[in-house]
């Protein structure tokens, strides 16, 4: 700074630069947040340095993005990838009361006053400055973001309550490197298709390019090329480093996307300095030339030569200045790593599962929408039937659950019945055009005195099908609470794969029932930023073999994001997934998968398997209450070959179907038990349930009484019930249809001897293959010969 020769002295409100009519005060302010940044990177070097730090992955080089933070408001939501602390310093320092140099440190120190993470994980994130915490999974937030644009305009048409202006835009960063990710290249397409269907997404993507995914370089104009001519896409290009160009691309680009509520794109040129983390040597792979060429591009000291060589200020005021905030950082840093750390395992894992069971069970049995929730939405709004004609019935009667407590039933259910045909209106994706007539016609049948959204008169107690079920839940759900949105493939128009969603687009149109593109991804990000945004979103994966291909939006983003904000952020999601085997007549793999591993290792998900109708119903409503109530993310395993089973034990005896009428909510974490036999245990889910009882019935023609019991939740597992019918027979045979490795047997077993069961425990399982195509699935598959000769085996076994 010493060798920039100062320019003429102006007053700190006059602009210093044509372009944006940046002022001297207000460039001031933006270089504070940049040093601020660099300052806080050294000092949490220096913390690591000492023992007293935990995170080195720094901003230098990247302070050009407080640009971005200039260019829009506070209330816009944002979802940050790891360099962004010059727009953390300055979008929380126009929020009274945050502190964003002691937030930082104390996030760096893993100190347990963090007032984001609460000391379990280093992010920028403020829940009073709109700043959404994110992981350091490349990539991975770019679906969430686009799903949370999409919310926003889907809310505001639905008149449902977010804690956004109607107006608002995402912003999204991610670097050069995480740009070329599948998950940032499907996320983006996705925002694109959306669009050009006419559907708002108000989006910004900022690329913060420097050339460098840790080693490995990107090609100078590859991002350009990739995505400076997409159309549909509004491509904006600014150095990074130069505050004013970077100041008036970021403006550009959301006034852009705030007035025409389409995505647009913002590269960043950045430099990265002093490595991609503390641990990192970049001699080692850099050539000296090229780092010093990054030094010279510094964008603090190029911030502060247009400061001094506009008149603002001089250069030993900035230096000054530069200093004064680094004993700012200095004194945050010093107090931070004195603050207690997380101390117990009870303390760390609290936001991951909350449960709160009496008020989910009191949202579960309501028959009326939640006005709180939903900003005053009642009858006279949009939000139940779209097809006032849509005739719907009381239920009658109830269920008995064998296990108490585990099934509640209730008075008068809203349950519109399911349309008799799909409504075959053209509609493939939730056009803003064809949503117009729906809504004239909801208008219309409002104008004669019928509410669409009225409680539907009763439906009968009739026995259905789990995919009826289902089907007549989902409809009563939608009926009754505008916040819910049921969407994923095919689910729209063809009603889905197997007609379990048939009907529900035509009864509540194509804004709250819709198809989505070919991407899990995407469809679980939208169901992601839909719960952010005051939804309780219900997508539709097709099959659980599917599910893989985004198995990270469950595991990396919705699962964490309440363990990273401290529960301050949510992620209410129901996700059904029909899965497990024993399709007759279509089959293979992907159409049959048992394999539950990968999802029941997830810390705070709750996995859910009904075997039939009314447990399938309660179930599906308990999941979306405990979403609603405690933000819980859930998986609803439908099993796709008891779909449209009805009988039970011989043709003809509609032993497995089901009424369920009456039947609104079944505790998380509780079983049901069939029969009351003394002999043996039988512990099954799923399509193991319906074998095992006619297992049951033939052990009893040989004078031994056998009970079944259902596990129903995967996770968390019905320990206690387990416990108790385990011991009340001293016998235990887990029959499980997934695989032998990984199964939920393993679980089931070391439950039970964990718990300290002392009886005589065997399991009997599906092989470690995949399933095959034809009659050969039989072979590899659980079938009823093996559970009854398991359960011979284990009565006949020696104490």
């Amino acid at each position: 700074m010493a060798a920039t020769t100062p320019g003429a002295a102006r007053a700190h409100r006059e602009p210093i630069d044509a372009a944006t009519g940046l002022t001297g005060a207000r460039c001031l302010e933006l270089f504070d947040a940049q040093a601020a940044s660099r300052q806080l990177d050294l000092a949490a070097r220096r913390l690591t340095r000492d023992g007293h730090g935990y995170y080195s992955i720094g901003s230098s080089g990247h302070e050009g993005n407080v640009a971005v933070a200039a260019a829009l408001r506070v209330t816009d939501p944002a979802l940050l990838h790891y360099r962004s602390g010059a727009f953390f310093v300055h979008r929380a320092r126009q929020v009274p009361g945050l502190d964003p140099l002691r937030d930082v440190m104390l996030g760096v120190a893993a100190a347990a006053a963090d007032p984001i993470s609460g000391g379990r994980h280093k992010v920028f994130g403020s829940k009073p400055a709109h700043i959404i915490p994110q992981t350091s999974t490349i990539a991975s937030h770019l679906p969430r973001a686009v799903g949370l644009a999409f919310a926003l305009d889907r809310a505001a048409q639905l008149r449902l309550h977010t804690e956004w202006p109607q107006d608002a835009v995402v912003v999204c960063s991610f670097g050069d490197a995480s740009a070329n990710h599948s998950t940032a290249t499907g996320a983006i397409n996705a925002a694109i298709h959306t669009a050009y269907q006419g559907v708002p997404m108000p989006i910004l993507f900022v690329c913060e390019d420097n050339g460098l995914g840790i080693s490995v370089p990107t090609p100078r104009t590859w991002i350009e090329q990739a995505y400076g001519s997409r159309p549909g896409l509004a491509y904006f290009d600014a150095d990074g480093t130069d505050l004013p160009a970077a100041l008036a691309a970021a403006t550009a680009a959301a006034d852009r996307v705030r007035g025409h509520r389409k995505p647009a794109f913002l590269r960043l040129h950045t430099v990265r300095l002093l490595g991609h983390a503390g641990s990192d040597v970049e001699s080692a792979y850099r050539r000296p030339a090229d780092i010093a060429a990054d030094l010279r591009r510094d964008p603090v000291t190029a911030t502060a030569r247009l400061l001094v060589t506009t008149g603002v200020t001089t250069p030993a005021e900035i230096v000054r200045r530069y200093d004064e905030i680094g004993d700012q950082v200095a004194k945050a840093a010093e107090s931070a790593w004195h603050e207690p750390k997380l101390h117990s395992a009870a303390e760390i894992t609290a936001p991951l599962a909350p449960t709160h069971p009496a008020a989910i069970r009191a949202d579960a049995l309501r028959t009326r929408p939640d006005l709180d929730r939903t900003g005053g939405t009642g009858p006279d709004t949009p939000a139940g039937p779209r097809n006032p004609t849509a005739a719907a019935r009381k239920p009658t009667g109830a269920v008995t659950s064998h296990t108490a407590a585990a099934v509640d039933s209730a008075g008068a259910a809203a349950r519109p019945a399911p349309g008799a045909s799909d409504a075959g209106d053209g509609i493939s994706d939730p056009a803003a055009t064809t949503q117009a007539a729906a809504d004239a016609s909801a208008s219309a049948a409002v104008a004669q005195g019928i509410s669409s959204a009225a409680p539907p008169s009763p439906v009968s107690g009739e026995p259905l099908t789990l995919a009826q079920a289902v089907n007549r839940t989902l409809a009563e759900l939608l009926a009754r609470d505008p916040d819910v949105l049921v969407f994923g493939e095919d689910v729209g128009r063809k009603g889905g794969v197997y007609g379990v969603t048939k009907g529900l687009q035509h009864s509540f149109g194509v804004r709250r029932v819709f198809d989505t593109l070919l991407d899990e991804q995407s469809v679980l990000g939208t169901a992601l930023g839909a719960g952010l945004a005051g939804f309780v979103p219900i997508p539709e994966i097709q099959y659980l073999a599917y599910v893989h291909n985004a198995e990270d939006q469950l595991r990396g983003e919705a699962a964490t994001l309440s363990f990273f904000s401290g529960g301050r952020y949510r992620n209410p999601v129901v996700v059904r997934i029909a899965g497990l085997a024993y399709q007759k007549g279509f089959g293979g793999h992907f159409h049959n998968d048992n394999s539950l591993a990968a999802l029941r290792d997830i810390p705070g998900l709750v996995i859910a398997a009904p075997a039939r109708a009314d447990d399938a119903a309660a179930m599906l409503r308990t999941c979306v209450s405990a979403a609603r109530v405690d933000g819980r993310v859930c998986v609803f395993l439908e099993p796709i070959a008891l779909y449209h089973t009805r009988d039970l034990y011989h043709a003809g005896d509609g032993g497995w179907l089901a009424p369920i009428s009456g039947v609104r909510h079944a505790e998380i974490g509780r079983s049901r038990v069939y029969g009351t036999g003394a002999d043996l245990t039988i512990v099954s889910f799923g399509n193991g349930v319906p074998m095992s009882l006619r297992v049951a019935e033939r052990l009893a023609a040989q004078g031994i009484h056998a009970r079944v019991l259902d596990l129903r939740w995967l996770a968390p597992l019905p320990v206690t019930d387990l416990l108790e019918h385990a011991r009340a027979t001293g016998r235990v045979l887990v029959a499980d249809e997934t695989r032998r490795s990984g199964g939920v047997s393993e679980a089931v077993c070391a439950a039970l001897l964990d718990a300290g069961f002392g009886g005589r425990l065997a399991r009997v399982t599906s092989a470690d293959s995949f399933v095959p195509l034809g009659p050969a699935a039989a072979e590899v598959l659980l079938d009823e010969a093996a559970i009854e000769g398991a359960a011979h085996a284990l009565l006949n076994a020696p104490r």
